[in-house]
């Protein structure tokens, strides 16, 4: 698959895949950010994104996005695959969950996107589903 990206600040480096066994691309971030203790803030991310009809982009925590003491709020991004105009930047929106102001350099890579393929489902309506309750979200326990 070939996608196409446009970096707003041509010094920071292309996304790449940081290992042979990477799934996900590192995005930096595009500015110098400072993100008070409980507020969000979107991160540039420094690319527009032209990816394949049939496929989308989830942006997700790095697994050491912690350690910045941001985490993005919504818990991951959606990028559907007609977000991808020329000044359709990327923003990752942290939130700060620590009890000190966090600053988050430029260049810092603070999250990472995945590209993949899209399922559509059809839907039926039903007043009846066939299968047995099983009681509740939890309801296998815990171990």
């Amino acid at each position: 698959m070939n996608i196409k990206i446009k970096r707003f600040d041509k010094e920071l480096p292309i996304p790449e895949y940081k290992s042979e066994g990477a799934v996900a691309l590192d995005l930096y971030s595009r500015t110098d950010i400072s993100i008070q203790p409980g507020e969000v803030v979107l991160i540039p991310l420094n690319i527009a994104v032209e990816i394949p009809k049939g496929y989308f982009i989830l942006l997700v925590n790095r697994s050491s996005t912690y350690k910045l003491g941001i985490t993005c709020v919504n818990g991951l991004g959606i990028g559907d695959y007609d977000y991808c105009g020329d000044n359709d930047e990327y923003k990752f929106p942290a939130l700060n969950y620590t009890n000190q102001e966090v600053t988050i350099e430029k260049g810092t890579r603070c999250c990472q996107m995945l590209i993949l393929p899209i399922e559509r489902a059809d839907i039926t309506e039903v007043d009846k589903l066939a299968n047995s309750d099983r009681g509740g979200f939890g309801s296998t326990g815990n171990r």
